[in-house]
């Protein structure tokens, strides 16, 4: 998915990148007069139309530091993103790529989560930490189909009690992490695994408390643990070094709004990254 800023179908369903061809590394010809960016009008907590999403607030602060105006071009995560956004030349940066993620020229990391296992914190399963724990075998556990942990599930012999919400959605009429919330709320299911963004800001929502743990304990695939990025066009370099430095120098304030929306953030080594740090 290269949203987790460019949508769960982006980001996990693409191919690690590869380098530009020597051809592609040319100056940055780029006009920079006006901050474009890309950006899905319906897809809370990353970005909507009202400028509610964190990747809203961390492009506003950008604009901020860059002294210029920032202006977007709304397009639903889908099929076909790249190629009518960045590949179009209509916007120069999306927000919220995985590292790796083809075809886009990745910058520094900005913020680094993990896919969260979520249960209710006065249920019986509110301590298990990785899923080949035997406390969670014959239990109903959602997962957005088609994501990694859908694979994490079947190699711990646990999808034949699985429920199964779906990824690709119109996030103007439906929302599969608050329904699966909802469920385990309910009691419908036992737990659900999210993308941890997305856990972090609906689980605040909820009228039952709920424990949110990342899944960082996981030996080999899939990966649960994802740096994310900004994406821009391959071979613009300066833009590449002009982001990143941007990144340094402001990773606090990045890390703030980030947290605010309950984002579960890691460090280096996988260790949640509290408020103020």
């Amino acid at each position: 998915m290269a949203r987790l800023g460019v949508s769960l179908l982006a980001v996990f369903g693409a191919a690690l990148a590869v380098p530009a061809p020597a051809s592609a590394q040319v100056a940055d010809l780029v006009d920079r007069s006006t901050l474009r960016v890309c950006a899905d009008p319906a897809n809370m907590p990353f970005t909507d139309e009202k400028g509610e999403g964190f990747e809203n607030k961390i492009a506003e602060l950008l604009a901020q530091k860059l002294g210029i105006v920032l202006d977007y071009t709304w397009f639903p995560q889908a099929t076909g993103f790249y190629r009518k956004t960045l590949g179009a030349k209509v916007c120069d940066i999306v927000m919220g790529y995985v590292a790796g993620a083809d075809p886009v020229l990745n910058t520094n990391a900005y913020y680094k989560s993990a896919w969260v296992l979520i249960t209710r914190k006065d249920g019986p399963l509110a301590e298990v930490d990785h899923l080949d724990d035997p406390a969670l075998k014959g239990r109903h556990i959602g997962v957005i189909a088609g994501t990694p942990p859908g694979d994490a599930l079947a190699r711990d012999g646990l999808m034949g009690f699985a429920r199964p919400y779906s990824l690709v959605v119109d996030r103007r009429y439906e929302s599969p992490a608050e329904e699966m919330i909802s469920d385990i709320v309910s009691g419908k299911i036992d737990a659900g695994i999210l993308w941890g963004p997305i856990a972090g800001y609906y689980a605040r929502k909820s009228e039952a408390p709920l424990s949110l743990v990342p899944l960082v304990k996981e030996k080999g695939d899939p990966q649960m643990v994802y740096r994310i990025t900004f994406g821009i066009r391959p071979g613009e370099l300066n833009w590449k070094h002009q982001l990143n430095g941007f990144i340094v120098e402001n990773q606090a304030a990045i890390n703030k709004i980030l947290l605010d929306y309950g984002v579960p953030l890691l460090d280096d080594r996988n260790r949640p990254i509290a408020p103020g740090k």
